[in-house]
């Protein structure tokens, strides 16, 4: 069975379990009450043991400096939807070409703090892609093992003090990279969604 297959297969079954999600930071108290749409791309390469395609964001951005994070960004007028919202993304900060991706589907969004609502889209890309970094939104590109990130021993939760209240968040650790905020909370998710290796 192709990973495509197997993938599909995983998201339709595994969206009628009955889990609990991750909805949002819990922090519903700071966030606009009207969301702005996002969409990530999570590009998984189709080798014997599938990755994750994930970028590091400069330390000189004003938002986020440093975060692990999937390519992707908030939907543009122009986007006819959340997966196109993904590829454009992609492309612009990776070059990845929308042509090689095989979209699987959608998984559940994530509210963030900052007042998106961001819609994971899962996609299976061929492996050893010849990726360029944007130096304005990525300082670094690298791959992860899926079954490392959707392996629940790897997921660590941590808290931290925000506006004087406690938040309690997933941060995961892979080679020196430390994926964590709203991508952790995103690929938590996903494992709940997915059992994984099959």
């Amino acid at each position: 069975m192709t990973l495509s297959r197997r993938l599909r297969d995983l998201l339709s079954h595994g969206h009628a379990r009955d889990v609990a999600l991750l909805e949002g930071d819990g922090l519903q108290h700071e966030r606009p009450e009207t969301p702005v749409d996002a969409a990530v791309l999570v590009a998984v390469t189709d080798r014997d043991r599938p990755g994750v395609i994930l970028t590091q964001r400069p330390e000189t951005m004003r938002k986020h400096p440093g975060q692990v994070a999937f390519p992707g960004g908030r939907v543009d007028p122009e986007d006819v939807d959340l997966v196109a919202a993904a590829l454009r993304e992609a492309h612009e900060e990776v070059a990845l070409p929308s042509n090689v991706v095989d979209i699987i589907g959608a998984t559940d969004p994530y509210r963030t703090m900052t007042g998106y609502r961001v819609t994971p889209i899962i996609g299976v890309v061929p492996p050893d892609l010849v990726l360029t970094p944007n130096a304005d939104e990525v300082a670094a590109i690298f791959e992860a093992p899926l079954d490392y990130l959707l392996n629940p021993a790897n997921q660590q939760t941590n808290t931290l003090e925000f506006n004087g209240r406690t938040r309690t968040y997933y941060e995961i650790f892979w080679d020196d990279r430390r994926i964590w905020g709203a991508t952790a909370a995103m690929i938590v998710n996903l494992s709940k969604r997915l059992t994984w290796p099959i």
